[in-house]
């Protein structure tokens, strides 16, 4: 059985998606904020590195039985994500959060990795693989940071 998903609910989950990130960071030590410019939705300061980075946040809900489909990403966005880096004197990088019904997974890496690692397509268009066989590839990948959730249920409409 589907998931009926309510008419706002991509927005919500771009916001969600966001957030998760945004919550992830600062758990970790990093400023940040959210932005509402083209091309970045945050800025964080890793407190690692030290390095600035301006994050385009990609997320997406599965419905069952597409868990696995990858993530478009539009090469024009890796274009207005670097002119707004470049205004805004950081690094661009790429956060993408997949909801797969009984798990969140959110990714993290430098554009620049991305547009190494994302399968190239004929259209202008990058895809970010999410079969088993990239899961394994990102998770010793030591330039993508990764998180994933499990999700359970306990008690919630059927």
């Amino acid at each position: 059985m589907n998931i009926v998903k309510s008419t706002r609910h991509s927005k919500i989950t771009g916001d969600f998606a966001e957030a998760l990130v945004l919550y992830w960071l600062s758990r970790d030590g990093f400023e940040c904020a959210r932005l509402d410019h083209t091309g970045i939705d945050l800025l964080a300061r890793n407190r690692h590195s030290k390095e600035l980075m301006g994050i385009s946040v990609k997320s997406r809900s599965r419905y069952r039985g597409t868990e696995s489909d990858s993530v478009n990403l539009p090469t024009d966005g890796f274009k207005k994500a670097a002119a707004a880096c470049e205004a805004f004197g950081c690094v661009p990088y790429y956060a993408i959060v997949v909801d797969g019904g009984e798990w969140i997974r959110m990714f993290l890496t430098s554009m620049k990795h991305v547009e190494k690692v994302a399968l190239r397509g004929s259209r202008p268009m990058r895809y970010w693989g999410m079969s088993e066989r990239h899961i394994s590839a990102y998770r010793t990948d030591p330039e993508i940071k990764s998180v994933e959730l499990a999700i359970a249920q306990e008690r919630w409409w059927k």
